[in-house]
């Protein structure tokens, strides 16, 4: 069994050797992202096509793993009182109401995930207004030409070619300016520029060269170390970024974890509390991780929701289990889930490193997406 070892983290040397992919690298280019994807959306004419070919009845966002975010993203963005539904469809099925009044917009890094491409095709079987996002000269770029769709190329950033974990903006900026353009939300040249600076805050922050004591995001992988960590989301905009959290705690350090969102969380996971791993034995020899809770919270929570998070943590506390909260920065919602997301990228990838693994290799994806294949 590896073991973590924090020293690492303040080690310039090993951060190096430990990082050969550059993980951490890509997550600094984050502000980057934000700015050129943006510019290239605009440039690709994407709001002149939004416009003029009106709202549809819904906006229906198919992909897989890491690209499926964006979906969520999107709909956390636009907030509850977006005029249409935006759902996100993480499958090889779209649900059986998608049809010719609605947009689909299929999202794939690779631009050749096999559902994402089996949506994609379905979705155009029946009707539906479709824009794809991923790599150009790919499978789903083929299936737009076929279709007279727009492709939206993910921008090539430097450093974050390669890592689509680390290319979240890259995937996520070419939704927003769409909504943006059809008026589910306003994501123009002021929020773009006040997000992309948050995220770069967090990168200098967060830099390597930043001593664990001061450095959030290694912070943050000291607290995740050791424990069983479950991430709850107080709002639909904190639950996605408890979502994003736990899976790059899987992905980067290939480290379990749970997430849930409140209310739903309050009413099933907060039973563990009160289970095995709840209690450290302070005599065993042994180091058995346990629980620790990692509420995260949006600084627009409805009143009701923050009481909740307030007693889920005073809950837990009573019981002994370790407690981190994590505030949102920012005035818009945007740059609020990018200051929730920009941290768990960090924190995920120097919990890898602390454990001597390279965040950067999926392997067992990688197998499984080839015995799919087969």
């Amino acid at each position: 069994m590896i073991s973590f070892e924090a020293e690492r983290l303040d080690n310039p040397g090993y951060l190096i050797e430990g990082d050969p992919s550059g993980m951490l690298h890509a997550v600094a280019t984050s502000g980057a992202q934000v700015r050129a994807s943006h510019r290239a959306a605009m440039e690709a004419g994407v709001v002149a096509r939004m416009k003029g070919e009106g709202r549809p009845r819904a906006v229906v966002v198919a992909g897989m793993g890491g690209s499926a975010i964006v979906g969520d993203l999107l709909a956390a963005v636009c907030g509850p009182g977006a005029p249409i539904p935006i759902v996100t469809v993480r499958s090889d099925r779209l649900p059986g109401w998608v049809g010719a009044a609605d947009m689909l917009i299929a999202v794939s890094a690779s631009g050749q995930t096999e559902e994402t491409l089996a949506l994609a095709l379905e979705g155009v079987r029946r009707g539906c207004r479709l824009v794809t996002v991923g790599r150009p000269e790919s499978p789903l770029a083929s299936v737009a030409e076929q279709a007279s769709a727009p492709h939206l190329a993910v921008v090539p950033v430097a450093g974050a070619v390669g890592r689509p974990r680390a290319n979240l903006w890259g995937l996520a900026m070419p939704l927003l300016v769409a909504a943006s353009a059809l008026g589910l939300v306003d994501v123009g040249s002021p929020v773009v520029e006040a997000t992309a600076r948050r995220l770069e805050d967090i990168a200098h922050r967060c830099r390597p060269s930043s001593e664990s004591f001061i450095n959030p995001g290694k912070t943050l992988a000291m607290e995740l170390a050791g424990s069983i960590p479950m991430v709850w989301g107080a709002s639909p905009l904190a639950a996605v970024g408890a979502y994003r959290l736990a899976s790059q705690v899987l992905t980067n350090a290939k480290y379990p974890a749970i997430w849930g969102q409140l209310p739903e969380a309050a009413h099933d996971l907060v039973s563990a509390f009160d289970g095995a791993f709840a209690h450290r034995d302070v005599f065993s020899e042994e180091s058995a991780p346990t629980l620790r809770l990692f509420a995260l919270r949006d600084t627009e929570e409805d009143p009701r929701a923050a009481k909740r998070r307030t007693l889920a943590v005073r809950l837990a506390e009573d019981r002994g289990v370790p407690v981190s909260e994590i505030s949102a920065e920012g005035e818009h919602p945007l740059e609020r889930l990018a200051s929730l997301i920009g941290l768990a990228d960090y924190g995920s990838a120097y919990l890898a490193i602390g454990f001597g693994l390279d965040p950067t290799p999926v392997e067992a994806i990688a197998e499984l997406k080839a015995r799919i294949r087969q």
